[in-house]
């Protein structure tokens, strides 16, 4: 579908023709969509810009409220395009602009980025209070996971700095996902010290971070952690089916889906998730309806679900937070018609129910929100993001799969007694005690992707 919109629009734009290969000027083409005039001479530069205009002046959700006198030949590349034109994206029911997504990158960093290839610490973090920085995540074949890493580890101290508070949080950020080479003291769980100085490499990311079985009074409960729907496709492909014949296996009747960090991705990736975690009597209803704007109504899209595997859940359990975006929204959007769906953790969702796919313009790939996606309620405008069941804190202090761990534990805890945990604890409480931890976290977490990217068709 994204390919035949994509082959239908590049025909009626600037096509920019690289050949690598040649020493001579790029060659350009000139054409624009109907009614649009044709661009004003200028530098290669100058035409690539204005080509990336025109793609969102035909593409883009709301490209009706693009000002006429848009001047894309005012900003320095494509990115600084994409980002202006997220003002002009008012929707009814908001007060300002509602899209804070719209980008673009080289085409050769996407391809890193889209194909789950990082070149960092493969290390996350997050406050747990404003004196206590711990591990988030780390990615297995990274090297934090390599030197042993695990989540829950306090760090103490970055580059012999031991002013590690959210008063810091800029040169915690710059330690941590900027720099080359940073040393770090670990405190962890058993609160032994190690000093490790982790090196930026290339690895490749796993998605699927955890999966576990628990015995509950209210029967099996199945766990996976995902973190992203972006990727090795075949290899999340491959690790959804050794999930799901696993909880077949054990008699899982429950699922708990933890998405917490998970900033979204391919639309694909979800749909597959959703098939295998949807009830076998739900098989070939509506799954979700993708919409374009008003130019490209003949592309709208319904999809239906088509049952994977034998899992045959009574109810799915999301554990979420301000992190988890877009593709994470979609799924749990799409199933909460036909489930008993609840929502757990320390707050509600991102709020992203939109998307975009790559189009290329000279070396870069832009990315103008395209699509609206909806459920088979037509439910689908939650750019406030989707509301919680019940409010757990992110037990940052514990490692994946831990019972302990608030929210994990607050749905064992439901489970086994019909309610949810109480707080027990200012530890459990610090999402409304320590705004500041708040503010932090969510500086630390703009180096998290966050997108519904539908590339079928595109590889």
């Amino acid at each position: 579908m994204a390919t035949t919109i994509r082959n239908g629009i590049l025909a009626l734009f600037l096509g920019l023709t690289i050949c690598s290969s040649c020493r001579k000027e790029p060659e350009i083409s000139a054409a624009a969509p109907p009614g649009a005039m044709s661009p004003a001479p200028g530098t290669l530069s100058d035409k690539l810009k204005d080509t990336t205009l025109l793609f969102s002046k035909d593409i883009y959700l709301w490209y009706e409220q693009i000002p006429p006198g848009f001047n894309a030949r005012s900003y320095n590349d494509p990115a600084g395009i994409m980002t202006s034109i997220r003002l002009y994206s008012n929707e009814p029911g908001f007060a300002g602009p509602v899209d804070r997504w719209s980008f673009a990158v080289k085409q050769t960093e996407w391809d890193k980025v889209s194909a789950g290839v990082a070149a960092d610490f493969g290390l996350g973090v997050f406050f747990y209070s404003p004196n206590d920085l711990r591990v988030k995540s780390v990615e297995k074949e990274s090297p934090a996971g390599r030197a042993g890493v695990r989540r829950g580890w306090r760090i103490t101290r970055i580059n012999n700095n031991s002013n590690i508070t959210t008063g810091n949080t800029d040169f915690v950020a710059t330690a941590v996902f900027n720099s080359t080479s940073t040393a770090f003291t670990f405190q962890k769980r058993d609160s032994t010290f190690i000093d490790v100085t982790l090196n930026a490499a290339t690895y490749q990311e796993q998605p699927n971070v955890f999966d576990s079985v628990y015995t509950t009074s209210a029967g099996k409960l199945g766990y996976l952690v995902l973190n992203s729907f972006l990727g090795d496709t075949t290899k999340i492909y491959n690790e959804f089916i050794r999930i799901f014949n696993r909880f077949a296996a054990s008699g899982v009747s429950k699922v708990a889906v933890d998405l917490r960090y998970n900033g979204g991705g391919y639309v694909s990736v979800q749909e597959k998730l959703a098939n295998y975690l949807i009830k076998a009597g739900s098989n070939g209803s509506v799954m979700m309806k993708q919409q374009f704007n008003s130019k490209y109504t003949q592309y709208n899209e319904v999809s239906v679900f088509s049952k994977l595997g034998s899992v045959n859940a009574e109810q799915v359990f999301f554990i979420v937070s301000g992190s988890t975006a877009s593709a994470s929204e979609l799924l749990i959007n799409s199933l909460t018609p036909h489930m008993n769906v609840s929502l757990v953790g320390p707050g509600k969702t991102y709020g992203k129910p939109v998307g975009f796919f790559p189009i290329p313009v000279g070396d870069w790939y832009i990315f103008p929100v395209s699509f609206r996606t909806t459920n088979s309620n037509n439910e689908g405008s939650y750019f406030g993001g989707l509301p919680l069941n019940f409010q757990a804190a992110d037990g940052l202090n514990k490692d994946w799969g831990s019972v302990e761990e608030a929210a994990l534990g607050s749905v064992l805890k439901y489970l086994n007694t019909g309610s949810f945990r109480n707080r027990e604890n200012a530890s459990e409480s610090l999402f409304t005690e320590y705004p500041q931890v708040i503010t932090s976290n969510r500086v630390l977490d703009k180096q998290d992707f966050k997108g519904v990217i539908d590339t079928r068709g595109l590889k």
